[in-house]
């Protein structure tokens, strides 16, 4: 077999008859400068394992064995094919130097030095082999990481954009579309367990003199503190959504009409002290308050959780048509005029 470049051998013998017949077996084969000798344990340790590509190794030594020799390579060049020449007289030593991690071994007796190329092009393909084998078991690790890190990279994604899809940019509160899938729920969940379930629409009096005397920075502010007041209000199982312009929206299962107004009015003295110190330079703060519209299940008795929706929207539209800065229930007398069906928001 022809090779563009030789392999790097290091033969350790101590016999010169020996060393010199095998060296120059291996040289007519692989080309003349293949071939480095040591005759001890010693001489060998002195060559740099990096700089080789196989090693034989005689048995017998001077200082030592070629187990000795298997072992150092072992530990400083863990995959450097190793290969033991052996007399028959200890074959069984080289049987174990076998199972413990030499290549292969070479009984020096009858014709052994024609093998001896053969052999060593074998366990170089072996050793080739192996190394293809780990390069492409570390290049699929590679792979199969950088795949984990994708994946990952991509369900964070989904995971932020089911986030925006169901949240409101500028309050982190839920959109309608949200919104209205967890009263669905939880409109469902009261009805099939007979219990209560409060809705309680909130929008800030005029607003819009906010807008128009201080900027939009000003509202957009006066919205983010609206959303935090409502969430810390709110229970773990409440859900809070933004309807749209300064239309909030609050959900309370399990609850009745006399905590949602406690909550509410709640709501409501917070909102005073929070917009005071956020806005305590300008006049215009005075005339900012918050009306608001409750509906419960078993007071209204709607028909679909829309209509709960609805019901606490005619409610909100009687407190602002009154004065506003106030809370009105629905049920007290307040109702939808046959005329005037509830539209669901």
């Amino acid at each position: 077999m022809s090779h563009r470049i030789p392999p790097r051998l290091l033969l350790v013998e101590n016999d010169p008859d020996t060393a010199g017949s095998i060296t120059e077996t291996l040289r007519d084969h692989f080309g003349t400068g293949c071939v480095c000798q040591a005759g001890t344990v010693a001489e060998a340790v002195a060559v740099d394992s990096q700089e080789i590509d196989m090693a034989l190794c005689s048995m017998d030594l001077p200082d030592g064995t070629g187990l000795d020799l298997l072992n150092y390579f072992l530990h400083h060049r863990p995959d450097l094919p190793v290969v033991l020449l052996t007399s028959q007289g200890i074959l069984e030593n080289a049987m174990t130097a076998i199972r413990r991690g030499a290549y292969d071994y070479i009984v020096k007796s009858g014709g052994y030095l024609l093998t001896i190329p053969l052999i060593v092009e074998k366990n170089l393909a072996i050793w080739r082999t192996k190394q293809e084998n780990h390069q492409l078991q570390e290049q699929l690790t590679r792979t199969l990481d950088e795949v984990r890190v994708k994946n990952s990279q991509l369900e964070d994604a989904v995971m932020q954009l089911k986030v925006a899809a169901a949240t409101d940019p500028l309050t982190g509160l839920n959109n309608r579309r949200s919104f209205n899938q967890a009263m669905d729920r939880s409109y469902a969940e009261a009805t099939r367990y007979n219990q209560d379930l409060a809705c309680v629409l909130i929008d800030i009096d005029h607003f819009k003199l906010i807008n128009d005397t201080l900027g939009h920075q000003a509202g957009d502010d006066l919205l983010q503190i609206t959303a935090e007041i409502l969430n810390s209000q709110c229970r773990r199982s409440d859900v809070v959504g933004r309807l749209g312009g300064d239309e909030f929206v609050l959900m309370m299962p399990q609850t009745d009409e006399q905590t949602a107004r406690q909550v509410a009015e709640r709501i409501s003295e917070e909102f005073d002290e929070s917009i005071r110190d956020a806005f305590h330079d300008s006049s215009v703060v005075e005339k900012i308050s918050l009306s608001m519209g409750v509906a419960t299940v078993r007071q209204s008795k709607p028909t679909d959780p829309q209509q709960l929706i609805a019901f606490a929207d005619r409610a909100l539209y009687r407190a602002k048509q009154t004065g506003k800065a106030k809370l009105v229930t629905y049920g007290q007398g307040v109702t939808v005029p046959a005329s005037e069906p509830a539209s669901p928001l």
